[in-house]
């Protein structure tokens, strides 16, 4: 490895993130939910995960994708390591997830997708 990429790995803490949350918040078509939506569930993500103080050594990573392969229902976002996904994720959904899945442990089963 080359030390610029260790030296970035270690500010992040990456060997001890608790939770990443992957949030499809620019979709590249609007069948899976509009451009808008997703952005304001990313920004609304961002927020409450800072409000929370989830953020650094030990715990959630979160990262904005483009997509994620589902496109209906969206915005779309997977949680791991338990690779739980969900549809739907408005800020109110977000609001559920960070209560439910993050600080109880427990997904969050009314906008969770079957496995």
């Amino acid at each position: 490895m080359s030390k610029k990429i260790d030296s970035k790995a270690e500010k992040l803490s990456i060997g001890e993130i608790k939770h990443h949350i992957f949030l499809c918040a620019e979709p590249s078509s609007d069948k899976c939910c509009r451009r808008e939506d997703g952005i304001k569930s990313w920004m609304y993500l961002k927020k409450k995960v800072a409000e929370n103080k989830l953020s650094g050594k030990g715990g959630v990573f979160i990262t904005k994708a483009n997509c994620l392969k589902l496109c209906d229902k969206g915005p779309i976002a997977v949680v791991y390591p338990e690779g739980i996904w969900y549809h739907s994720v408005t800020p109110k959904v977000i609001d559920k997830i960070i209560e439910k899945h993050i600080f109880e442990g427990k997904p969050y089963k009314k906008k969770q997708i079957k496995k």
